[in-house]
């Protein structure tokens, strides 16, 4: 067992063996989990408190975001080496509040979005290989999370100040799709069903909230459910199911 954390962190992520948090003081430390003296590299990032941290999928870039509403794009360990020491690649500061919601795109691998807060309210998309927005738009709220749904090609966005909704955007164009309403306080945490079609939702109102957001995508579906056929010699049916609804949970 590898101890990780020796103070209250603000955020964390981690990937195969490259772990990284960031604390209060905007420093960001890279842990190596495989082995006991796990921290291999800490170093300043923000000016503020660190309140995001993504891997990109592949592992080639960071992201981090802080209460000095920047965001920060750093090489990761599957780019030569992690490399933070010598800075980030790219500095990015259009936003005007905290940078805490950030999600890489799944189906386009230099694709990162990133959401700010309260006095922002904007989600904002970059071209992670040059640092340039490719679109943005105002949600009318603190953006407190983010999720993309790679299936059908959406985001949906989850938010405080001032609706504390969920939103459904179309991407690339970032139109609106369907807002979806029911806390009371500011959503903290957002997570896709295995099957693409579901999102729960935590939030300070201290409830959890289920909802149908999608229908099952047959074909997609179908190629999933034959590869575990072929894999458990098993069957399975999958259903549609009418979507947009929402059940809480307390």
């Amino acid at each position: 067992c590898v101890c990780v954390c020796v103070s209250p962190l603000p955020v964390f992520t981690y990937t195969d063996a490259a772990a990284v948090s960031g604390d209060r003081c905007g420093e960001i430390q890279h842990h190596d989990v495989r082995i006991p003296e796990h921290l291999t590299a800490s170093f300043k990032a923000h000016s503020q408190e660190v309140c995001g941290l993504k891997w990109s999928p592949s592992g080639n870039m960071l992201a981090s975001g802080g209460n000095d509403n920047t965001l920060l794009l750093w090489p990761g360990y599957n780019s030569g080496g992690v490399g933070f020491g010598g800075g980030p690649l790219h500095t990015i500061t259009e936003h005007t509040a905290a940078v805490k919601a950030l999600a890489w795109c799944p189906f386009q691998s230099h694709c990162l979005a990133s959401g700010g807060g309260t006095s922002d309210r904007h989600i904002r998309i970059w071209n992670a290989q040059n640092g340039r927005q490719v679109s943005c738009v105002d949600t009318k709220s603190q953006v407190c999370g983010l999720l993309w749904n790679e299936t059908y090609g959406e985001l949906i966005s989850g938010h405080g100040y001032a609706k504390n909704q969920l939103t459904i955007w179309r991407y690339p164009q970032l139109e609106q799709v369907a807002e979806l309403t029911g806390h009371t306080e500011r959503i903290l945490y957002m997570s896709l069903s295995p099957d693409a079609t579901t999102v729960v939702s935590g939030a300070a109102d201290e409830t959890i909230r289920l909802w149908k957001c999608w229908d099952v995508d047959e074909a997609a579906m179908k190629k999933k459910l034959a590869g575990a056929q072929r894999s458990t010699g098993s069957s399975v049916k999958a259903k549609a199911k009418p979507s947009i609804q929402a059940r809480g949970l307390r």
